[in-house]
């Protein structure tokens, strides 16, 4: 038999519904899980008020609805997979008003949507719905629902209840941050180990020729880029020269490179001691447009040099012009070839030309004439071709660095807005 008086039973149960309350506010200010963490709320939230079911809301800024992200109970699965619109039902309203309510007959209160009792087949009777905010963001609203021994929810138990939620919208939102840091830094490593695969299909270093002195380059703007070129030997008398700009940037981007990458591969694995320019092109569109999505294509250029005959085949697929430099500064420009690369299933044409000692060949992607400094103003073709004119008699790789400073002069520290790739073959 308890010999306390009311007044000191009360001050007792006071007593111990804070020292619950002080536990709760610490172990879910600990580190742990979202999931975890509003898992726990609901639970305590049942245990400091002594109800039978809760209900936990989470406020989607861009939906602007409720969710319910947590519910316990025994008919806490079926509320979970309930949507709850602004102003809708008493969350709705809590939501939308951001005012706490203690409701003692949930059936007489206007506010109530009845219709969740009759998805969930559980009989609401008495409720406290609180939302829960952090400096000013609405971070959602939590419940309890019917006091146990069929008693009714008194002011206390919502000045506890309200106590409660402010710890839980800060620890929410924490938990949330935390949540978006942890997925962020998860994808930096999977865009890390993505770019590492992208670098290795570049050459690590390019052939050494004899008769033609080259270089290239590819700076991306972003972790991963959507620019690929490379050199290939093909035999003692032919070389593959190619540059490809894939449409869009990140991960879609760089698998797109892959496939032609691999594609090329395959395709010289095959016909090797066969190549033919014209026929590798209209291979590698079809893969394209058999892999990829429509709105996903490359521009590519491909160029084939003869070292035997000082011959290059040239095909364009919707690419930038590729510049041919006589020791002059008179210019033949390369841009016979067809649409891009994954778009239709058409055949390119091809146009060759002879090149004499001294003569220069300069490929590129959009990222260089398009280059913009902070007034929006691009490189354009026009300064492109002028460095190149007024530096021939350089070496190949002489002349991209030049370039290259003169980009970056012009850019003047604005923010690299795509792919700036090149390559230059200078015939000696």
């Amino acid at each position: 038999m308890d010999n306390k008086s009311p007044g000191l039973k009360a001050e007792s149960d006071l007593l111990q519904e804070m020292t619950f309350l002080n536990e709760i506010t610490q172990s879910i200010s600990e580190i742990k899980p979202l999931d975890v963490l509003l898992a726990e709320i609901m639970e305590s939230s049942k245990i400091l008020v002594n109800a039978e079911a809760s209900s936990l809301l989470i406020y989607d800024k861009t939906e602007d609805v409720l969710y319910f992200e947590v519910a316990t109970g025994e008919k806490g699965s079926e509320v979970k997979k309930i949507i709850c619109k602004m102003g809708e039902g008493i969350a709705g309203w809590v939501a939308q008003n951001r005012e706490p309510l203690l409701i003692e007959d949930c059936y007489k209160d206007p506010r109530f949507n009845r219709e969740y009792d009759k998805k969930t087949k559980f009989k609401t009777k008495t409720m406290i719905c609180v939302p829960m905010i952090h400096k000013e963001k609405l971070i959602g609203v939590i419940q309890v629902i019917n006091k146990k021994n069929n008693k009714v929810f008194n002011e206390r138990d919502l000045i506890l209840f309200r106590i409660l939620s402010s710890q839980c919208a800060i620890a929410i939102e924490n938990a949330s941050l935390l949540k978006l840091q942890i997925e962020q830094e998860v994808l930096n490593r999977e865009l890390k180990t993505a770019r590492d695969i992208q670098q290795n299909l570049l050459p690590e270093k390019l052939p050494q020729f004899n008769d033609l002195d080259v270089s290239a380059v590819l700076i991306p703007a972003k972790q991963i880029g959507g620019d690929y070129y490379n050199v290939f030997k093909i035999s003692e008398t032919k070389t593959l020269f190619l540059i490809a700009d894939v449409s869009g940037k990140s991960i879609s981007a760089a698998l797109i490179v892959s496939t032609i990458f691999s594609a090329i591969l395959t395709y010289f694995d095959q016909n090797g001691s066969s190549f033919d320019l014209k026929d590798f092109v209209n291979c590698l569109n079809r893969i394209l447009i058999e892999s990829t999505t429509s709105e996903k294509f490359a521009t590519a250029w491909f160029g084939l040099y003869d070292h035997s005959a000082k011959s290059l085949e040239s095909i364009n697929a919707g690419h930038n012009i590729t510049f041919v430099f006589d020791k002059n500064g008179n210019i033949k420009e390369l841009k016979e070839g067809g649409i891009f690369l994954g778009c239709a299933d058409l055949e390119f044409n091809s146009e060759t030309v002879t090149l004499e000692n001294q003569d220069t060949v300069f490929y590129f992607t959009d990222g260089i004439n398009e280059a913009m400094n902070r007034e929006m103003n691009q490189y354009s073709d026009e300064r492109l071709v002028k460095v190149l004119k007024d530096n021939l008699e350089k070496s190949a790789g002489e002349i991209v660095r030049i370039l290259l400073e003169d980009i970056k002069l012009f850019v003047d520290g604005a923010e690299q807005s795509d792919d700036i790739t090149c390559g230059l073959i200078k015939v000696l």
